[in-house]
């Protein structure tokens, strides 16, 4: 039996996930939770919110609320996101029982996870890992002369290494590097950036990082061909620059408290960084304690065990971590050292033995590159975002599933453009698979069935060997890279047995033999279509990590009558069986993707804040002339009327009074924000001179103007009152 653990970066309840946080690690962990699960391993999965740290406190100050408010808003949304993503997150439990695993998305506010913290702290503190010292903070200064610590996302400055703008109090984004406070060149206050800044000296616990410089080379060392080039690449440097202490508590009031006696300690916390990672070990035994044990696992409340102690026969679990570039070093330094030192059996003695009940350290740190958006980074604080709740209010998971799993940017920063979006997905996934797939489902429906599948006659598998072979092949080459966490790479391969299949079922020609009577070349034909039934089958499964939905509802559709969830993908090119069969028409999996429906859907993300001015949109550099401002020609409107748009969900046609008993037709994307009876009768603001153009077959003779926050929330923008209809916006 073989044992995997998956760990998912803890994505910080500040805000709603969006597409970069998918693509850097919320769906790169699920595609491997299911492949290992699709392999027969038993898979346990662990991750959660952040809740603790500096991230949380600056969005409750700027919204004018508790950080507890915000962690309870923001993981609630992005639980139900992930689910409605398709990730696994909703069965703590493995279907196949406790001892195959299970899924859990905690929180850092869970109080065990909490005392499981403290006590990690005292332990590393008892074996001489954590040592007290003086550092100096930034503080900001008032004028009333109360003085207030500064945690490192409160500042920012120039970088004293890339000199880039915007680099956080301790470390820059841009390049990576960590400092202290002092050598930040420039700080100001993201809260009052006129406020006088300065450093002064505090206490705090620190993590002797120096301690572990030899054993984590020898790690580092070990991992060399398992490890992506960017992982080497960033652990090399931060080990030749050699380790240096690092603070474990910080000044302030958010977070978990420090389990030592003292008023100095009272208004201290311990440090995020520090905190968030040990949720890797702390979400695997509240996951034993509160579902595995209670579901009937044989280990009871140490189930964890399974997964995370190295056991004593050949059947120790493999780690594999997913997350963006920027959390490296804190899985393959901060993490590993961390456990080295609660390995430790004496007193400042670092251990990274293999030896029998000792913790494991990972196997693979499978950090990709960024989700670009439109050319710039996605950045929650300054709102350059696709949130994936309004994507998932608006489009269908399988279809941005498999778009970021062919455009994942597992070696290089790739881009997310809409243009390509529905390019790859009518083309490639529609046009490849789902064609294929909804023509082998309705040709076979079109013969008679008599209530069991009427290809059974002809499925004559010795036909075909040479393509079951070629088949087999490209599911064997699918599993090599899936092992090395490939996902474009294994993806490509299974989208190669679609394009056998269309090839087979093209060569073939059914369609000419279907009514025809019998013959030699009829048999031979419907033996394709046959074949081609059951490579439907093979990519229900095999596609099923990626695209799981659509996986689903093919299963069914084709009458499946065993457990998908339950079939390998070794065994799913499946040729002994009988075939099987459901009366129920087919229908296509997808819809075809409407380019300009979607760009008049999303025109406010070429809009989105860029980089820079501390989390306000910065239009600096994308000035109009007045004179540009003043052609467009704006003006008031009745909506008289709402129908739904005859050839596109997301859009309405409404109809708008613009005075002088005239009227126009606008298509809008309100649908999913607004019923229609809400909008009749609003007095709305429109764009009356733009150029009309035809949306999906209905002619569009302007624009409504709504606002977006970029979290899914629209609302049309109306007038104080009742005004003219035509009246002039000014």
């Amino acid at each position: 039996m073989t044992y995997v653990a998956i760990f998912m970066a803890w994505p910080y309840a500040n805000g709603p996930l969006h597409l970069g946080h998918v693509a850097g690690n919320c769906l790169p962990a699920d595609i491997q939770y299911r492949y290992e699960r699709a392999r027969g391993r038993r898979v346990l999965m662990c991750s959660g919110s952040d809740e603790h740290g500096t991230p949380i406190t600056l969005t409750a100050d700027q919204m004018g609320v508790e950080p507890q408010f915000v962690v309870d808003k923001y993981h609630e949304i992005n639980t139900q996101a992930l689910a409605d993503l398709g990730c696994s997150w909703v069965n703590p439990i493995d279907p196949r029982g406790p001892e195959y695993g299970g899924a859990l998305y905690n929180r850092t506010s869970d109080e065990l996870h909490k005392e499981m913290v403290k006590e990690i702290f005292l332990q590393l503190l008892e074996t001489g890992f954590l040592e007290k010292k003086t550092m100096q903070q930034y503080c900001s200064l008032g004028k009333d002369g109360s003085m207030r610590f500064l945690p490192d996302r409160y500042v920012e400055g120039e970088c004293p290494s890339c000199k880039s703008d915007g680099a956080r109090g301790d470390q820059c984004d841009s390049c990576g590097s960590t400092y202290e406070a002092h050598e930040l060149v420039n700080p100001k206050s993201k809260l009052d950036p006129d406020s006088i800044i300065e450093v002064r000296d505090t206490d705090h616990y620190f993590l002797r990082l120096g301690d572990f410089q030899e054993s984590l080379e020898k790690h580092a060392t070990e991992r060399q061909n398992i490890w992506k080039p960017n992982v080497k690449a960033m652990t090399k440097n931060w080990l030749d620059m050699g380790l240096r202490s690092r603070a474990v508590t910080r000044d302030i009031e958010w977070g978990i408290e420090i389990p030592l006696e003292g008023e100095e300690w009272a208004s201290k916390r311990v440090y995020v960084w520090f905190e968030a990672v040990q949720g890797y070990l702390t979400c695997a035994k509240i996951w034993a304690k509160r579902y595995a044990s209670t579901a009937g696992h044989p280990l009871g409340e140490e189930a964890w065990t399974n997964w995370w102690k190295v056991s004593d026969d050949k059947y120790s679990a493999r780690h594999l971590y997913f997350m963006g570039k920027d959390n490296i070093p804190f899985h393959t330094i901060i993490w590993p050292a961390i456990l080295m030192g609660l390995n430790a059996s004496r007193k400042n003695e670092v251990s990274n033995s293999s030896s029998s009940g000792k913790l494991i350290l990972e196997d693979n740190v499978c950090a990709n590159e960024y989700l670009m958006l439109q050319g710039g980074q996605f950045s929650k604080s300054r709102k350059h975002a696709v949130w994936l709740p309004s994507y998932l209010e608006r489009y269908d998971a399988d279809a941005l599933r498999y778009y970021l799993s062919i455009n994942m940017p597992e070696t290089h920063d790739t881009d997310f453009r809409w243009e390509e979006y529905v390019d790859r997905v009518n083309n490639e996934l529609i046009g490849t698979y789902g064609n294929f797939v909804h023509r082998v489902m309705t040709l076979t429906h079109r013969i008679e069935s008599k209530g069991e599948n009427p290809l059974k006659d002809f499925d004559n598998i010795s036909n075909h060997a040479n393509n079951i072979i070629q088949i087999n092949d490209l599911i064997e080459s699918a599993i090599s890279s899936m092992e090395k966490q490939r996902f474009k790479e294994a993806l490509r391969s299974i989208m190669g047995i679609a394009q056998i299949g269309n090839s087979v079922l093209q060569e073939a020609a059914p369609w000419k033999y279907i009514n025809q009577p019998e013959s030699a070349e009829k048999s031979e034909s419907l033996s394709s279509l046959a074949l081609s039934w059951r490579i439907c089958s093979c990519l229900a499964v095999c596609l099923r990590p990626f695209i799981p939905f659509s996986s689903d509802k093919l299963w069914a559709m084709m009458g499946n009558e065993n457990d998908i969830d339950l079939v390998l993908w070794e065994d799913s090119m499946e040729t002994i069986s009988e075939l099987s069969w459901n009366d129920e028409s087919p229908k296509p999996l997808f819809n075809r993707l409407d380019l300009e429906v979607i760009l008049e859907t999303e025109t406010s993300l070429s809009d989105a804040g860029e980089e820079g001015n501390g989390g306000k949109e910065d239009f600096r550099g994308d000035y109009i002339e007045f004179d540009d401002f003043m052609k467009v020609d704006m003006r008031t409107g009745k909506i008289i009327s709402v129908d739904d748009h005859p050839n596109a969900d997301k859009l309405f046609v409404i109809t708008i009074d613009e005075g002088g008993d005239s009227t126009r037709s606008v298509c809008a994307g309100l649908k999913g924000h607004y019923e229609a009876s809400e909008l009749e009768g609003l007095n709305v603001v429109f764009v009356a001179n733009l150029e009309p153009r035809k949306l999906r077959g209905v002619i569009s003779e302007g624009m409504i103007l709504a606002a977006d926050d970029g979290m899914g929330g629209v609302k049309v923008l109306t007038t104080e009152g009742e005004i003219n209809s035509g009246s002039r916006v000014r």
